[in-house]
């Protein structure tokens, strides 16, 4: 069988094929570190941010399969700068002749596996944040009221951090919160007649204002915050509704928060691009530097020249191969027949 993509590699090229493995692997075990420090930073951000996040949104999955593939990358080039450099002295290399096989195996299908599935993801999962985002922001500003309900009584204190924290007010903009009630019930007073009237004019019994909380309030502002009566044009003399409001943040966190996770997730991407091709590299070079050294009895300096290859044999004929001997190896061996008895000799009549 004919030995798939063969290169002839005489001496002076064996050691330089050695010397460019060493630098890659340091390159890839550097790709690696970075893939693990933006999937880690992402994971930070969601754990932040996860209660903005719809439970149904899949992008968390992003980062924890990058996660694994960055440090799958950091191993393989550790492991390929170690083999690398112990090619280039006989007395070193006979060690890690056994270690080279599973190390191909394991950085080919496993972080060749996880590095293509994490770009997949790259490129598919920031879609999903759109939807995410919208539900989960909306979540949040329903809860906001909630502060003595168990299991949202934080939804207060998260969403004001949210605000302030990134300069967005609202789902996509400050008027979100004429939506919903955010004032507690327990601040309402029950005899004030306003209180009564508004909430007797909604269908839903919700206390509707057209104010928003404090941390909408943009502290650059040269003016005092206008939080209430922002729809009355006659409550604010020298404030103009259909103009934009300065006094507060301008953007929506939606709008935000899409944008700071996608510009993560878009880095994250490139980093396990420029892994994966790293790591392509670094797996083809040490399998032609193995058969090459295999073919010299693990000695990079020995005479004459040697032959590097990817596989041994073609895909079809490998793939007979493995077909015939797994036949083989379950096929029963046949029951050994009991030697036939020799036939009794004819005693021969004496002369």
């Amino acid at each position: 069988m004919a030995p798939v993509l063969p290169l002839v590699l005489p001496l002076q090229p064996r050691i330089r094929l050695a010397q460019g493995l060493w630098l890659l692997s340091w390159l890839l075990a550097l790709a690696g570190s970075l893939t693990l420090l933006c999937s880690g930073h992402l994971l930070v951000q969601l754990w932040h941010l996860g209660t903005f996040l719809a439970p149904s949104c899949r992008f968390p999955a992003l980062p924890q399969v990058a996660l694994a593939a960055g440090a799958v990358a950091l191993g393989t080039g550790l492991g390929g700068a170690g083999a690398s450099r112990a090619s280039l002295d006989a007395a070193r290399y006979p060690p890690w002749r056994g270690v080279l096989g599973p190390l191909l195996v394991a950085g080919t299908a496993g972080g060749g596996g996880l590095l293509v599935l994490a770009l997949g993801l790259a490129l598919g999962l920031p879609g999903s944040l759109d939807q995410g985002l919208e539900e989960g922001l909306g979540t949040a500003l329903g809860h906001y009221k909630d502060t003595e309900v168990p299991g949202h009584c934080h939804a207060k204190r998260l969403m004001d951090e949210l605000q302030l924290k990134h300069h967005c007010c609202g789902r996509h903009g400050y008027k979100d919160w004429f939506g919903v009630q955010w004032v507690s019930s327990r601040y309402l007073d029950p005899s004030d007649q306003d209180v009564v009237d508004r909430i007797q004019s909604n269908v839903e019994g919700l206390y509707l204002t057209d104010g928003v909380p404090f941390s909408c309030c943009n502290p650059h502002s040269p003016r005092p915050c206008l939080q209430s009566q922002l729809s009355d044009p006659y409550a604010h003399p020298l404030f103009d509704p259909r103009q934009p409001n300065l006094n507060l943040w301008a953007q929506g966190c939606h709008e935000v928060l899409l944008g700071h996770l996608q510009e993560l997730a878009s880095t994250l991407g490139s980093m396990l691009a420029v892994t994966f091709l790293l790591q392509a590299l670094v797996l083809v070079g040490l399998r032609y530097l193995q058969t090459a050294l295999e073919g010299l009895g693990g000695v990079i300096d020995g005479e004459g020249e040697t032959q590097g290859y990817l596989f041994p044999g073609g895909l079809k004929d490998m793939l007979k191969t493995a077909w015939l001997q797994g036949g083989v190896a379950h096929r029963p061996a046949p029951e050994e027949a009991p030697p036939e008895e020799a036939p009794p000799k004819e005693d021969l009549p004496e002369a």
